[in-house]
């Protein structure tokens, strides 16, 4: 495995790094003690780079996941707060859930560009009073928009920029894969650290997984890629491409065999644009919301490239 550092915090990080959504309560819902197996699995593989947020309510899975070596562990969590009491307590949950005496990576949670961070200016100041402290080793922000990456690369206060990036540009919210590319590439050379989310584009690129991930790994800038996995022959195939060598025929046969399906996030708006993309008509809104038909859907991903707002995927 190969590991980088972080921009300017002097943290190394494995190229690979363990999305952690998908074993929780909001995708997978996998039992604790499941879930922590294949966290293990990935740290015995040598990855040593764990994403999760708030949001995902599986701090719990971590804790168990990294018992006995969370100090070898880098781990970035996020939190929606915008005053200074709201991010205390995100910060104190997270200690106190995790079992850990500090966070490495402390995000502001999707944030869109210069004005919303402002309006969370608060939020930040107690990340950096965290900072002071020891509680917290980096701060930053993830953000599904090009204008975010640029926002965060001029704000001297921040270490760490974690933004979307895929080879078809699946949920970036105002511009083209060349322009995330070339904002991830200034915030770079301001000495940002940077890793990537959605390689995988939700899940819509999982069909050409090894050309999705080959060009992720190559947009020059990000440290590492953070990428989903709920199985040990998710992890093994992971490891294995991040790594260059050849995918067991096994493990390609179990991950090609997973039973996957669409999943439809509760912030979902119902704006309708899955539904007119879908051309075999699985999409329909129901009371305001998107609904999949699993008889119907081919999950070919097309929907998912539609939602401006990343709440489809293939899970």
């Amino acid at each position: 495995m190969e590991y980088r550092t972080l921009g300017r915090t002097g943290i190394r990080v494995s190229r690979l790094c363990f999305g952690s959504l998908t074993v929780g309560p909001l995708q997978a819902n996998l039992p604790v003690k499941e879930g922590a197996k294949i966290i293990r699995r990935a740290l015995d593989a040598g990855v040593n780079f764990i994403d999760t947020a708030e949001l995902y309510g599986n701090y719990e899975y971590i804790r168990e996941g990294t018992a006995g070596r969370s100090g070898s562990v880098v781990l970035a969590s996020k939190s929606y707060a915008y005053t200074g009491e709201g991010m205390r307590c995100s910060i104190e949950k997270a200690l106190r859930e995790t079992g850990r005496d500090y966070i490495d990576i402390f995000l502001l949670h999707e944030q869109e560009n210069e004005l919303t961070i402002r309006g969370h200016w608060e939020a930040v100041e107690e990340l950096l009073k965290a900072k002071q402290k020891g509680t917290v080793r980096a701060v930053g922000i993830s953000t599904h928009s090009v204008r975010g990456v640029r926002a965060a690369a001029a704000v001297p206060e921040f270490d760490v920029i974690h933004p979307l990036i895929n080879m078809k540009g699946i949920g970036i919210r105002d511009g083209s894969v060349e322009d995330m590319k070339a904002a991830i590439a200034g915030a770079f050379r301001a000495g940002k650290g940077l890793y990537g989310m959605k390689a995988l584009g939700g899940g819509a690129l999982i069909s050409v997984k090894e050309k999705a991930l080959a060009f992720a790994l190559s947009v020059p800038g990000l440290a590492s890629l953070a990428v989903g996995m709920q199985s040990p022959e998710e992890v093994d195939c992971n490891v294995a491409l991040f790594e260059g060598r050849p995918v067991a025929p096994e493990v390609e046969l179990a991950v090609s065999r997973k039973d996957r399906r669409l999943h439809i996030e509760d912030w979902c708006s119902g704006c309708g644009r899955c539904a007119e993309r879908c051309s075999q008509g699985a999409i329909s809104l129901v009371a305001g919301k998107a609904f999949a038909d699993r008889s119907l859907c081919r999950l070919c991903g097309y929907c998912a490239a539609a939602c401006r707002d990343m709440c489809i995927k293939i899970i």
